[in-house]
Formats: structure tokens, sequence, C-alpha cells
């Protein structure tokens, strides 16, 4: 099932969230399953990406747009945009990088680790894992993610995490 509406880019005011569209309520009811609020979003029949539909505090709802798709989509504040949002089916509502998925096969207290932590914690290791375009640099991030949840007996320390990751790469 998917949904189909037009909205415009706006910006808050504060610093916490930017750039965003907003989604009516009625709309987002169809796809929320109980707390699950993870769809895939496709802006302008161009691009699409999996993310989280997040409370407006109005009863609505909005998306974030960051700005590598603004950039790639030509959007700026006031922009109209079509958007088409599906239920994500994914298991971890992002993908999993193969170098990642590899160590996690190869260590499996990690893995143990990795798949007791909450679904937002292991969408951001996901992402921490996915975000460098050079192989060897996605593959030593994941053996570093590996060693931090096992010395930290399934726990994550961001900062240290942060740490770990700018002296190891």
């Amino acid at each position: 099932m998917s949904e189909k509406f037009q909205s415009k880019i706006d910006q808050f005011d504060g610093d916490l969230w930017g750039f965003h569209f907003k989604v009516e309520k009625s709309i987002a009811e169809k796809l929320i399953d109980g707390k699950n609020r993870r769809v895939v979003c496709t802006i302008n029949n161009s691009h699409s990406y999996q993310c989280g539909l997040m409370p407006y505090g109005d009863g609505d709802y909005f998306i974030n747009v960051n700005k590598t798709i603004r950039t790639k989509l030509n959007l700026s504040e006031g922009s109209k945009v079509d958007i088409v949002l599906e239920k994500d089916e994914s298991k971890y509502g992002l993908p999993m990088p193969e170098e990642f998925e590899e160590v996690l096969n190869q260590d499996k207290k990690a893995n143990k680790y990795f798949h007791e932590l909450t679904p937002g914690k292991q969408r951001t290791l996901l992402y921490i894992a996915s975000n460098p375009k050079n192989t060897d640099k996605r593959i030593r991030k994941a053996f570093i993610i590996a060693e931090h949840l096992k010395f930290n007996s399934g726990k994550i320390d961001y900062r240290q995490l942060n740490s770990e990751l700018k002296q190891k790469l």
C-alpha cells in the first residue's frame, strides 16, 4: 500500500530539526503499525530513502529531508514536492552494509549483542557502518563497532565509539 500526496519543504525554527515536509495524520495513520513508524519515502518520483514518521505535535507528522537530498533534487524552503510513502518492510529500517553483515556472521558475540539492541540503536550503528564510501573504511568501521559492542557487553557509549572510530580510522 502506498500513499501519494503533495507537500512543501519547510524549516523548523530551532536547531534540533531542520528541513522537512508535513504528513497529515490521516495519511500517516494508514502507514503506522503499532510503534513502527518506518516508511520508504519517494520525493518527486526521483529519490527514495528509508525514514521515520516523526510526531509534529499537532497530531500530524513530519519527515526530515537532509541537505544531500535537498541539493540533489534542488529543493529549498517552500518547494512543492510530490510524495509517495510506503510502509518500510525491511528487517532493520536501513540497508545492512555487506561488510558489517560479514563481521556479524563471523563474530557470534557481536552478532548477539547487535540483535539485542533496540531497533533505533541498530539503525544508528548501520548508518555509522555504511557511511564511508570506501570499502576498506567500511570494513574497519564494522570491526570497530563489533569490538565496541563486545567490550561494553552490548551497550553503546556513543562518545567512546566516536573516539574509537576517529583513533582507528
